[in-house]
């Protein structure tokens, strides 16, 4: 904040996230011209109150996008809904009795709403019968109206300072982005999720004003999203004490909701929180999961009634075991170093060790190897190993013996990796190479040892 003048960090991200996927999708969308069959100045919306309805198309025309056709179809009158303020658009189809046309989505571009479909009526001219898929309306409606109840409960659960900066909703989830700049802890998300599951349980009715002036929505005490550009006259939706400016769809009275679950909250931006809810069949089957989990836990832990005080004991218990073997693995390695370096022989100015060694997982080999580089000046190492029934190949080499003998660890194992039916790479001083036959590593290990001897000729 600078002379009274602040930044909204938020905003910014978010504007130019979407500036980004206008740009992304106008270079990939190739639109024909509109083809005009009435002339409208606007599209009609009569979704609030109906999901079908007697509409004529006033003009369609063909999209190419991502090597896909489809067509925009405009109506006189609609009840689907176009995708804005975050709820995203119906689907459904239109019907004339000699065919029907799928609606796959619905958006809004300036005044008119904008319907897509597969394939162009062959009498675009007639009417039609349009009707919105009911199902996901519902599901979209109860997500919506959540995500209202959610907004007033996290005001009243951290405070005046929260505002919405973003939200999806469609028929599986809402999202909703809001203003607050901490964690928010355990203890305040069950509470928010129980006031909003109390005004559901309360099944407060919708009380809806279409068409007020903006002067009757502040008397009502609406919240308007910061920086939203509205109309002289907008629609004010209330449950209870949840009273906000928006054009979506909702639901009749809160109890259709029927449960709310906050699946996650986390951070977006700097003093920007989202929150993921489901609301429905949806969270009263995310919730059975969970219990069914528990009960597999409580099984598994043989009926004991304190499962969390059992897990923190398996939980300490395996971290107890994972030291022990560490630990194991450490001593392990230590031997195996002090086997590997009395069998090292000293050639023509270079340090030659290899072998076939006893190791759990390829991070131990990768220690040995870099273990005895730090021991022994002008090292050349080649080790084999089986893990996990696979063969492994590991060679390292000092950077002096890089230089001077030109050798190349990333070259020879590839080479090499060919006898178990693998391949690898790496570096000049450190490879590594993975296969499928076991039998072939005592040849590969020979492969790697042949580059040794063409270079020290």
């Amino acid at each position: 904040r600078e002379n009274g003048l602040g930044t909204d960090e938020a905003g910014f991200v978010r504007e130019m996230q979407e500036q980004r996927n206008r740009s992304r999708n106008a270079a990939k969308l190739e639109t024909g011209d509109w083809v005009e069959l009435r002339k409208i100045e606007r599209s009609e919306f009569l979704g609030y109150d109906k999901l079908e309805a007697e509409v004529q198309i006033t003009r369609y025309r063909k999209v190419l996008q991502k090597k896909k056709i489809y067509y925009q179809l405009v109506f006189d009158q609609t009840p689907f809904y176009g995708e804005s303020g975050g709820q995203a658009g119906d689907s459904g189809y239109i019907s004339n009795g000699d065919e029907k046309i799928k609606i796959f989505d619905t958006r809004k571009e300036n005044n008119l709403i904008v319907h897509l479909s597969e394939k162009l009526p062959e009498n675009p001219e007639n009417s039609f019968y349009a009707v919105v898929n009911g199902e996901n309306r519902t599901k979209t409606a109860n997500n919506h109206t959540a995500t209202h109840l959610l907004h007033a409960a996290l005001r009243k659960v951290l405070g005046g300072h929260v505002e919405q900066k973003g939200s999806l909703v469609n028929a599986e989830h809402l999202r909703f982005d809001f203003s607050h700049f901490t964690k928010m802890t355990d203890e305040e998300i069950e509470k928010v999720e129980s006031i909003v599951n109390d005004k559901i349980r309360e099944n407060t009715p919708l009380e809806e004003k279409r068409e007020i002036s903006m002067q009757q929505a502040r008397e009502m005490d609406a919240v308007m999203l910061f920086g939203e550009k509205y109309g002289e006259t907008v629609r004010v939706i209330k449950f209870g004490d949840s009273v906000e400016l928006c054009g979506g769809t909702h639901v009749k009275a809160t109890g259709q909701i029927g449960l709310f679950k906050i699946i996650s909250e986390s951070a977006i931006a700097a003093g920007v929180r989202r929150i993921e809810a489901i609301t429905g069949r949806k969270a009263e089957n995310h919730v059975n999961e969970q219990i069914k989990i528990l009960k597999n836990i409580r099984e598994t832990l043989k009926g004991s009634k304190e499962i969390l005080e059992s897990v923190t004991e398996l939980v300490n218990k395996n971290a107890e075991l994972s030291d022990k073997l560490d630990a194991f693995n450490r001593e392990s390695l230590k031997k195996i170093r002090h086997e590997l370096k009395s069998k090292m022989i000293a050639d023509n100015g270079i340090n030659i060790i290899t072998g076939i060694v006893e190791v759990e997982n390829a991070a131990m080999m990768k220690d040995l190897a870099f273990s005895l580089r730090g021991e022994i000046d002008s090292l050349f190492l080649a080790l084999g190993a089986e893990i996990g029934g696979k063969p492994n190949l590991t060679v390292m080499i000092s950077d002096n013996l890089v230089e001077e003998k030109g050798l190349n660890a990333a070259k020879i194992v590839l080479e090499a990796g060919r006898e178990i039916k693998g391949g690898g790479g790496g570096q000049k001083f450190y490879a590594t190479a993975g296969g499928k036959d076991i039998t072939g590593l005592q040849a590969a290990m020979k492969k790697v040892l042949s580059y040794l001897d063409v270079n020290r000729i």
